[in-house]
């Protein structure tokens, strides 16, 4: 993982420092190291970046989403407890961790072994089956929707928006360097996932707001 303060998807230095061998471990050690002072961070392989660097752009990115979908999740938390869905969508937090330890791992072979975390396919394939168990469960749109409805959906909704960022953050780094295509479409198959997850749960709050085009006009 990369980066030199907190302990992001893909921050190395700083909080977090992730010591790989037989197995992915990480020690918590120092808030702070000063080797960031310079502009740089530290990759996974020990290079260092400009934090301005599109990797590092992007692996901002999908801590955002990992941070809005933890207020998404308290607030489904706040409202039913600890449902299934909550410890699906904490399931969802963890890869994004290790997406964002995959992005911070320069190379070009994307096999996941002891010394490299990589986004696999069969997490991509989770979020299709939670995709289509969802849809099922729900009746066909007849309208684009309004991001709302209510508190919890509006909460996801923001995650939603903020994951289509992040993917969009990643493809602008894939034209600069090696990024793993199972990630790309990890963060794909998740916005989608986040926009069906916000209309089930408004299935059983009085349902989405549709959009009405033209209506102000």
């Amino acid at each position: 993982m990369a980066g030199d303060h907190n302990c992001a998807p893909g921050h190395i230095g700083g909080r977090c420092r992730i010591a790989i061998s037989l197995a992915i471990v990480v020690k918590l050690n120092k808030i702070y190291t000063r080797t960031g002072d310079d502009g740089t961070t530290g990759l996974v392989d020990g290079s260092r970046v400009s934090k301005t660097a599109s990797r590092l752009h992007a692996i901002g990115e999908i801590d955002e989403t990992n941070s809005a979908l933890g207020v998404a999740i308290q607030s489904l938390v706040a409202e039913e407890g600890e449902t299934l869905l909550v410890r699906e969508l904490r399931r969802i937090q963890n890869d994004l961790f290790d997406l964002g330890a995959d992005v911070a791992t320069p190379g070009e072979s994307f096999e996941p072994s002891a010394m490299e975390l990589r986004i696999v396919a069969s997490q991509v394939e989770w979020l299709e089956a939670a995709i289509d168990n969802a849809i099922a469960q729900l009746p066909p749109l007849t309208s684009f929707i309004l991001p709302g409805g209510s508190w919890p959906a509006a909460q996801m909704h923001m995650a939603r928006a903020i994951t289509r960022r992040a993917e969009r953050a990643l493809v602008a780094a894939s034209l600069d360097v090696a990024i793993n295509p199972q990630a790309l479409h990890y963060l794909n198959r998740l916005s989608d996932y986040l926009f069906t997850l916000c209309r089930l749960i408004n299935a059983t709050r009085g349902g989405d707001i549709l959009w009405e085009p033209g209506a102000s006009r």
